[in-house]
């Protein structure tokens, strides 16, 4: 069975610009033929606009109100990795949490806030972590550093910025994590 032009009416790809371009001449040798961005890859794009905002000319109004989502984002990042690279803090961790801490995978869809639920997850762990004697005891390494991490974990305005992300990226997570199946999903769009 052949397949040609006039039995296709939409191509979907990811959004590189090579399958813009190719989409832009698919369209313009067969107008009846639409090329359209894929969802998950939109969605992710948009999440990672809003979680890694960059202060550049064509983002300005973006980074103003998102800037502070990627502070807490790096907040986290370093958090996790002054814990993970050092034996004696991670020893700590272990005995107070039992899940592993993930880190952001530019290759995963939305993982900034797989990372951060995560971190909710661990909260009270955390928090038990840094409150106990041998957090306070342990001067092997760059005071300055556990303290500021202290004051993170303590800090319940921190986690409330946390908590807003959520909800305010919760409708493109869920979409996202509805539409990133291997199987026809567009109903699902119409239906969230």
């Amino acid at each position: 069975m052949e397949v040609g032009p006039e039995k296709v009416v939409q191509i979907i790809t990811d959004n590189a610009p090579v399958c813009k371009a190719a989409g832009a001449l698919i369209e313009e040798q067969f107008p009846h033929i639409f090329w359209t961005p894929c969802v998950v890859h939109i969605l992710n794009l948009a999440l990672k606009n809003i979680c890694s905002a960059k202060h550049v000319e064509d983002n300005e109004i973006t980074y103003e109100e998102c800037h502070w989502i990627s502070e807490v984002a790096n907040d986290t990042v370093f958090i996790k990795n002054f814990i993970m690279n050092h034996a004696t803090r991670l020893s700590m961790f272990n005995e107070h949490v039992k899940l592993k801490m993930l880190a952001i995978a530019d290759t995963r869809f939305a993982s900034v806030i797989v990372m951060l639920k995560r971190f909710k997850k661990i909260k009270q762990g955390l928090v038990s972590m840094i409150v106990c004697d041998k957090w306070s005891l342990y001067r092997e390494d760059d005071v300055e550093r556990a303290r500021f991490i202290k004051e993170k974990i303590l800090d319940d305005i921190w986690w409330d910025k946390v908590n807003y992300i959520f909800d305010f990226t919760e409708p493109i997570y869920d979409m996202l994590r509805a539409t990133d199946i291997d199987v026809s999903c567009l109903h699902l769009i119409y239906d969230m």
